[in-house]
């Protein structure tokens, strides 16, 4: 297992569990925020999330991702204020609820892939943000497709979201290289 980003620019504190706990945390504030920048769609509103989410994965590696986001769901599905337009249990099984599995899904991925040393470049990184945008988009509009139908899913799901997603694979693909050149220096 190669080090992510986090455990480079921080070497011996990001192994802690206080560190651990902060690094979650902070990852979970990222999401909340990320989901109140948003531009307002029915039924799935458009935010900054999946650039956050791209960026979890990359900077934390699997385990931690996975637990990150993890913990964003369950404060959610508490009552939290942390999703884009609601909360609560019934928030997670409504039309928004697949692109929030996905949301965890692609973490892991991203940071499985980042574990395993890809990413660092800007051609790994274009092709496994693009990867966890397809899985955030595929999940999503399946899980929307089971309550409104799979033409009204891709018409209001996906199709929408596809030049500012895009935009966020673009920034994530010239970020996250530069900031492992900066951390290697």
């Amino acid at each position: 297992m190669n080090p992510t980003l986090t455990t480079a620019l921080w070497p011996s504190s990001a192994q802690s569990l206080p560190a651990r706990i902060v690094l979650v945390l902070a990852g979970t504030l990222l999401l909340a925020v990320s989901a109140r920048v948003q531009v307002p769609f029915w039924p799935v509103p458009m935010t900054m999330q999946t650039f956050v989410v791209l960026g979890i994965g990359a900077a934390y590696g699997a385990r931690l991702a996975g637990i990150t986001l993890l913990t964003y769901l369950a404060q959610g599905a508490m009552g939290l204020p942390v999703f884009a337009t609601g909360a609560g249990l019934a928030y997670l099984a409504g039309p928004t609820g697949g692109y929030l599995v996905g949301f965890f899904v692609a973490a892991v991925v991203v940071g499985y892939l980042a574990d395993e040393g890809l990413g660092r470049t800007h051609l790994s990184a274009f092709f496994v943000f693009l990867a966890a945008t397809l899985l955030i988009f595929g999940l999503g509009a399946t899980w929307l497709a089971l309550l409104i139908g799979p033409a009204k899913a891709f018409a209001a799901g996906v199709l929408p979201f596809l030049p500012a997603e895009a935009a966020k694979l673009l920034l994530a693909t010239a970020f996250f290289p530069i900031a492992w050149r900066l951390a290697r220096d």
